[in-house]
């Protein structure tokens, strides 16, 4: 079981809450309750432009009356307060609309023992100074100053948080967690007028021990700077389109919406009638992982009290289920994916955490080389994507590859396509980040529409 002792004082606020909802009316409830420190530190020309901290509670409480539900939330936690909010709550159910698909789950389905330590998601040594961070912010600038060709950094930040979480119902569950964050970044800028660039690096750690060093962190913000200078527009025609690793995660990212049970229970998704049907190449699969220790997404349990755990979404290129939560699993007549997120001011919704692509074996210089003549892209920027056909258009920047070489920057250019043919016929290489909740590779897709000169 969770060690309940760290949660105490949380757990004290929780009752709070659910004793007031039942006797302001509550047929049932639920309160999600979350507190926290954070210190941002930011630093410009070498010298301090901000350093703030900010610490407090936000509290929620969702109520239901038969199939009627509310939800309000605050950060003053008060018992006047908290009774106002219950009373509040009380009478918004009463005037919404009846929800066939609201409620809470069943005491059967709440996850009953998990392991906080295991997950690892709390950083137990001492919180940093705001001058330690302000050190790190001023090592990150001075690094990326430091190369040749760089003419600013307009930004260079650091930051810590600690935050807790507690979730309790009143039909019997009750647990919370812990997590600290630390992050480092820099962006960059070469050239001037006309012809300034820009391109950055950062890192997000929950254990500070491992954290990059604030010299690799300037160094890569000014390398991906410089090499961004005196960009073109690529020729304008069909070609094949390396996704670099920072931003392969997004093609992912457009088919876990297409997936998610609000969006099949809405009917406004482009693989709408792909539930056990390929939409992967064959021996690609994609599996969430809540539970991988030090990772920022993983949770033992979801926004409802249900257990997380390991599921294969796609196995070897075929869709395996949706992403759902209570709601959209009652709307769908299936099984929750215990897949709920949600604030303490906001109803839960599906969303998958933790997912890892099938790693290829081949590197990213090897589909550079295999790709002949195409485009290496770095950064987008716009998206247009039609939610029911899947039709992809987004604004790219990069480099420009011929004969397997990288020959020179590229800007201004739009990329499209359709995903889902984009995705059949993805190519993964080996180097996607384990840090990183969403685990994917760097991913080429073969004959996509470039408009450029």
């Amino acid at each position: 079981m969770s060690n309940l002792k760290s949660h105490l004082s949380l757990t004290a606020l929780s009752e709070k809450i659910l004793a007031a909802a039942k006797k302001a009316g509550a047929e049932y409830a639920d309160s999600l309750v979350a507190s926290g420190i954070s210190t941002n530190v930011d630093v410009h020309n070498g010298a301090l432009e901000l350093a703030e901290r900010s610490e407090g509670f936000d509290i929620g409480l969702r109520v239901f009356i038969g199939q009627r539900q509310a939800i309000v939330s605050g950060s003053d936690i008060s018992d006047l307060t908290i009774d106002e909010m219950a009373e509040r709550a009380i009478a918004m159910a009463n005037e919404a609309p009846e929800d066939q698909y609201a409620g809470l789950a069943t005491p059967d389905q709440y996850a009953t023992t998990w392991d906080t330590d295991a997950l690892d998601l709390y950083d137990k040594s001492p919180e940093p100074l705001a001058k330690l961070l302000e050190d790190e912010a001023r090592s990150v600038e001075a690094e990326a100053l430091g190369h040749k060709g760089i003419e600013q950094v307009s930004a260079a930040s650091a930051s810590y948080s600690s935050s807790e979480v507690f979730l309790a119902t009143s039909n019997g569950f009750s647990g919370g967690y812990k997590r600290t964050s630390r992050s480092l970044s820099c962006v960059a800028i070469a050239g001037k007028g006309l012809g300034m660039e820009r391109d950055y690096d950062f890192d997000s750690r929950i254990h500070q021990s491992d954290l990059r060093s604030a010299q690799d962190i300037g160094a890569s913000a000014a390398r991906r700077t410089l090499e961004r200078l005196s960009p073109r527009k690529p020729s304008t025609g069909i070609y094949p389109v390396l996704f670099d690793e920072r931003i392969a995660a997004s093609l992912i990212g457009h088919l876990l919406s297409a997936i998610n049970g609000a969006s099949i229970a809405r009917g406004s998704s482009w693989l709408l009638d792909a539930l056990e049907t390929q939409v992967l190449p064959n021996g690609m699969s994609l599996l969430e992982e809540p539970n991988r220790p030090r990772v920022g997404a993983s949770k033992p349990f979801d926004a409802e009290g249900l257990p997380k755990q390991k599921r294969e979404i796609i196995m070897h290129g075929t869709l395996m289920g949706w992403t759902l939560d209570l709601g959209s699993a009652r709307k769908l007549g299936m099984n929750s994916t215990a897949s709920a997120a949600r604030s303490p001011s906001s109803l839960p919704t599906p969303q998958a955490g933790n997912v890892t692509l099938t790693q290829g074996v081949r590197s990213k210089q090897d589909l550079l080389s295999d790709m002949g003549t195409g485009l290496l892209v770095t950064s987008m920027i716009g998206s247009t994507i039609n939610p029911n056909t899947g039709d992809y258009s987004r604004g790219a920047a990069g480099h420009w590859v011929e004969n397997g070489q990288i020959i020179y920057p590229v800007s201004e250019c739009t990329i499209a396509g359709n995903l889902k043919e984009m995705l059949l016929r993805i190519i993964a290489a080996n180097d996607a980040q384990e840090h990183l909740s969403t685990r994917v590779p760097s991913l080429l897709v073969e004959g996509m529409n470039i408009a450029g000169k």
